[in-house]
């Protein structure tokens, strides 16, 4: 038996829900936890597209559901994370993976709106959804909590300090969440993405490619070319890891932070000098 493949519906009857999952990485993972037998609940801010998706998966055959959730608003959160239990009687896991994206700048040109959006949505959001998670599973005794985070988190890249500084957060947050939970039986840890083509990552490379001078194409060959393993990441690379670590075949993990990169530590390059204004 190989302790690392997934058996058929290992999570069946488990209740999971997928922050910012109407698209991208985040549907990806919805559509693993399903298949493995969960009813997965896709949670984000954008109703009208999470309702399509959620419809599109359940016409084939998989348990999934959607649900509005601004991860900024504290009391919304609470709301939403006890209306879960109420309905379902048991929250099993969350899956932290609602960010934004930070317009490419430079810290001394990067104003407080920036800054305060991407670390309210990106950081504070996922200590929300961290902390009512948290209450329940406590209760509970029982609990899986997945929190995404970036390589930007662990090797930060220019340009992209308020991101690099939500990411990293979420780093430390999940080690300490992992110290104070892991008495009650739940287990935090977290996942550290390298590229995956999304359309957060395509706005990112074209304000890069706009701030270096190339194209769009000579920016994916050059990240690919950075890669050890010679290729950008799909969907599923990231999901395999997050299904993963729900499963009980990870029941002696916590606190732990695994980089899902293709070998790729992090992007280091310093800027050109900018143009004085």
């Amino acid at each position: 038996m190989n302790l690392l493949e997934p058996t058929p519906k290992e999570l069946e009857g488990q209740i999971a829900v997928v922050t910012g999952s109407a698209q991208g990485l985040g549907l990806g993972m919805v559509a693993a936890l399903a298949e493995l037998g969960a009813h997965a609940i896709i949670a984000d801010v954008q109703s009208v597209k999470a309702k399509s998706e959620a419809a599109r998966l359940a016409a084939k055959g998989l348990k999934v559901e959607a649900r509005l959730l601004d991860v900024a608003d504290s009391q919304q959160v609470d709301r939403f994370f006890s209306a879960v239990v109420d309905e379902h009687g048991t929250l099993d896991i969350l899956v932290n993976n609602a960010g934004v994206g930070q317009t490419v700048t430079p810290i001394v040109e990067l104003d407080d709106k920036e800054w305060d959006r991407v670390i309210s949505i990106t950081l504070t959001g996922t200590f929300y959804c961290c902390r009512a998670a948290g209450r329940i599973m406590e209760q509970q005794e029982a609990g899986r909590i997945v929190n995404i985070a970036s390589i930007n988190g662990q090797n930060p890249a220019a340009l992209v300090a308020a991101y690099n500084v939500a990411k990293a957060g979420i780093i430390t947050l999940t080690k300490t969440l992992a110290l104070e939970l892991a008495v009650y039986g739940v287990q935090v840890n977290a996942v550290c993405p390298g590229p995956v083509y999304t359309d957060f990552n395509r706005t990112v490379m074209a304000q890069r490619c706009e701030s270096i001078g190339i194209s769009e194409d000579e920016m994916i060959d050059k990240v690919q070319k950075a890669i050890p393993l010679g290729r950008w990441g799909q969907f599923e690379d990231i999901a395999n890891v997050v299904t993963f670590l729900c499963s009980p075949r990870t029941s002696w993990m916590t606190g732990d932070v695994i980089r899902v990169s293709g070998g790729l530590e992090g992007v280091s390059a310093a800027p050109p000098k900018r143009t004085s204004t």
